[in-house]
């Protein structure tokens, strides 16, 4: 399996992002790459990996759901209580990246991270399916349970007690505010396009990166 992972190769596009075309705001071309994503049908095009450290530096990383991308940062939710949570708690810094391969194209954004307000996880709260709000009061997120059985009983449980009425105080928001986004391109030969953003006060230096 090792020699046959080696060998895989997929050749990237001929064209790929210069300066001109990245411009000078890296929040409206990240909008613009999110768009072209959703209509170009690529699948769950808001997956995103989410990597959080602890107080310590110990990292830990898994996809979450980009719910929402302006010039204040990106949004995600979970349980505050999850591992991811409890970093957050420790160590207020996060990364993330989008990857839509058939675009061959990734998305880098790092920055801190703070809670949404709770009119605003209200609001994302109220919006979700009702099984999905049932399931953020019952599921005691990243914390060991005994089985499957435990699970299910939990969400009936919660089910009964009406729990998709309001949004539990455990649960919510956070909101990356980007001090860094990265945009790859790949190209042909692995000589790929990387530009970077950082944020310099209210402005933004760019530049580019060797592949």
């Amino acid at each position: 399996m090792s020699d046959e992972l080696a060998r895989m190769r997929t050749e990237y596009a001929r064209v790929g992002l210069d300066e001109g075309t990245a411009g000078d705001d890296p929040v409206a071309l990240a909008q613009t790459w999110i768009s072209e994503a959703v209509a170009a049908g690529v699948h769950e095009p808001n997956a995103m990996a989410l990597a959080t450290a602890t107080a310590a530096g110990e990292p830990s990383v898994r996809i979450v759901l980009l719910k929402g991308f302006d010039a204040s940062g990106a949004v995600f939710f979970t349980n505050y209580d999850s591992r991811k949570g409890r970093e957050l708690a420790e160590n207020p810094r996060a990364a993330a990246v989008l990857l839509w391969h058939p675009l061959h194209r990734q998305l880098r954004i790092e920055g801190a991270v703070t809670r949404l307000e709770a009119h605003e996880s209200d609001a994302y709260f109220a919006a979700r399916p009702e099984g999905a709000r049932i399931s953020a009061a019952a599921s005691p997120q990243s914390h060991v349970v005994e089985g499957r059985d435990e699970l299910d009983r939990r969400w009936h449980e919660a089910e009964r007690g009406g729990a998709a009425d309001h949004r539990p105080e455990g649960w919510g928001g956070y909101r990356i505010a980007p001090e860094v986004l990265e945009f790859w391109h790949g190209r042909e030969n692995r000589l790929h396009d990387r530009i970077r953003f950082t944020r310099d006060g209210d402005a933004w230096t760019r530049d580019r990166l060797a592949p």
